[in-house]
């Protein structure tokens, strides 16, 4: 990897798939010894004044990884957005981690953080799959809904890291989904598709030895590919 004189932020929730400002590089890997949890709470881009919806935060732990990207940040006008994305509006805190990039090759290097704590005027806390799941589907706000960001977040997932498990942002993907399909609700909506298409399977091919193999005949993986079609009614 070049040598770069530019911030590096890391990206583990909505910055992986909609980072909203001009970077530079990008590169795929993961920070050690923290957890991604959907227990900060989101009243500006996902839920609203007094039904906050769940968004993604990290949580020290030893021994744990989370996957993202670091992107390289180019200008002051990136930093002073994600300053005001995260802090201003999220309730996130800096920090100051080291970044380990999926390739063995490239040295680890420090990157900016965004997490937020139980010292946060947004925080929530734990919870089950199950309550974290109904709040999700009952919340939005000015960016989209909830399950647009909790469904996004583990699709890349399962796409940029096929042989990843995260047991947490998995188990919270399956209960949203079972919901979902239980309700009759149009998944394309809460996507926030602009336009209706036919429900029409996108085929995937997936590593061989993958931890993910023993899923592709569950219901979240039957379903994730699939764009529903939604009935207008007069």
């Amino acid at each position: 990897m070049e040598e770069s004189t530019n911030l590096w932020v890391f990206g583990y929730g909505s910055l992986v798939w909609k980072p909203g400002f001009q970077h530079g590089k990008i590169l795929v890997g993961k920070v050690n010894g923290f957890a991604r949890r959907f227990w900060q709470g989101n009243e500006t881009h996902r839920g609203t004044p007094g039904k906050p919806g769940r968004v993604a935060t990290l949580i020290e732990e030893a021994g744990a990884d989370t996957h993202g990207v670091a992107m390289e940040l180019t200008g002051d006008e990136a930093l002073d957005y994600l300053n005001n994305r995260e802090m201003n509006l999220g309730g996130y805190t800096q920090k100051i981690t080291l970044f380990h990039t999926a390739d063995p090759k490239h040295p680890p290097f420090p990157v900016l953080v965004f997490v937020a704590t139980a010292k946060s005027s947004f925080w929530l806390g734990p919870a089950s799959a199950s309550e974290i799941a109904e709040q999700v589907l009952v919340s939005s706000g000015p960016t989209g809904h909830n399950v647009e960001y909790v469904l996004r977040l583990a699709d890349w997932v399962h796409d940029t890291l096929p042989e990843i498990w995260d047991e947490h942002l998995f188990s919270i993907e399956t209960e949203v989904r079972l919901r979902i399909k239980e309700r009759g609700l149009c998944l394309g909506t809460l996507m926030g598709d602009k336009e209706e298409a036919a429900a029409v399977p996108v085929h995937v091919i997936y590593q061989e030895h993958s931890p993910s193999a023993h899923r592709r005949g569950t219901f979240a993986f039957t379903c994730e590919k699939k764009c529903l079609k939604c009935v207008k009614r007069n």
